[in-house]
């Protein structure tokens, strides 16, 4: 894994240059060194899986490789969709983060029980942390957009307005993120209880965890619910987005250090 995280770590240098010297090259090597840091990750993670028999989700270095691993290949499925060069300058050093942060836990994982031993806990895992790696895009492309936008209202155009798109295209690529991933997010949660019945014979037991995500599930329902009703786009559009993702934030991290729950089986 340590390879994969050189070649993440290699493609924010990539990102970073093309952030200050604006040449193709930088970013298609940012690009490039994604691609190969995911692939690596993802023949990681099949390798566990096939080694243990289990979705590699046993401690919370496993639940945070899988959480970067989701927002690279989202993150690279987004960028052939968009052609949003700039957002590698967001999704490259978070994906890093997440792989040293990681990197700092304990590797020890649980003891293999029932519980992992799942097809609806596969499916829940997968879909739930895609879904929330496009919401954590939709949140950076939301700051973009707050940054591009300020620079128009200040007639600042320098160093960020040359280097940013145009609110049209930020406005769109950040709704497709939060269609995306609110859709996964709504079939994870229906996953996610049917493997609560079959595990703990119920579909739900307010766990903190079933509860803040229910939240979360609210506030991007109401998002979508506005841009499509009332006409929500731009700052406001923007802004919930980048809430919605501190609240996501915290039902990943803070419900996990604060809170008890059967969601920490998988986070210890």
């Amino acid at each position: 894994m340590a390879l994969t995280t050189i070649f993440y770590l290699l493609s924010t240098v990539g990102y970073i240059a093309y952030l200050f010297y604006q040449k193709d090259f930088f970013q298609k090597s940012g690009l490039y060194l994604l691609l190969a840091g995911f692939s690596l990750h993802t023949a990681a993670i099949a390798f566990a899986f096939i080694q243990s028999g289990h979705l590699p989700v046993r401690n919370f270095y496993e639940t945070l490789s899988i959480a970067g691993w989701a927002m690279a290949g989202v993150f690279l499925v987004f960028h052939f969709k968009f052609k949003l060069k700039i957002l590698g300058i967001y999704a490259a050093p978070l994906v890093t983060l997440i792989m040293i942060i990681a990197a700092q836990l304990p590797r020890e994982p649980a003891q293999a029980n029932k519980l992992f031993n799942s097809f609806w806990l596969i499916s829940h895992i997968v879909v739930i942390f895609t879904g929330e790696a496009a919401f954590a895009l939709a949140c950076g492309v939301g700051i973009l957009y707050l940054v591009q936008e300020r620079a128009l209202k200040t007639k600042n155009y320098g160093f960020f307005f040359r280097r940013l798109p145009d609110l049209e295209l930020l406005d769109t690529t950040g709704y497709a993120c939060i269609f995306v991933g609110f859709t996964l997010l709504t079939i994870g949660l229906v996953t996610g209880f049917v493997y609560a019945k079959s595990s703990w014979g119920r579909f739900w037991s307010w766990d903190p965890k079933e509860v803040w995500s229910g939240i979360s599930w609210l506030l991007y329902a109401a998002l979508l619910h506005g841009r499509l009703s009332l006409g929500w786009r731009g700052r406001k559009a923007a802004i919930m987005a980048i809430i919605g993702f501190a609240i996501l934030l915290f039902t990943f991290l803070g419900v996990n250090f604060l809170m008890e729950g059967h969601h920490g089986e998988f986070t210890r």
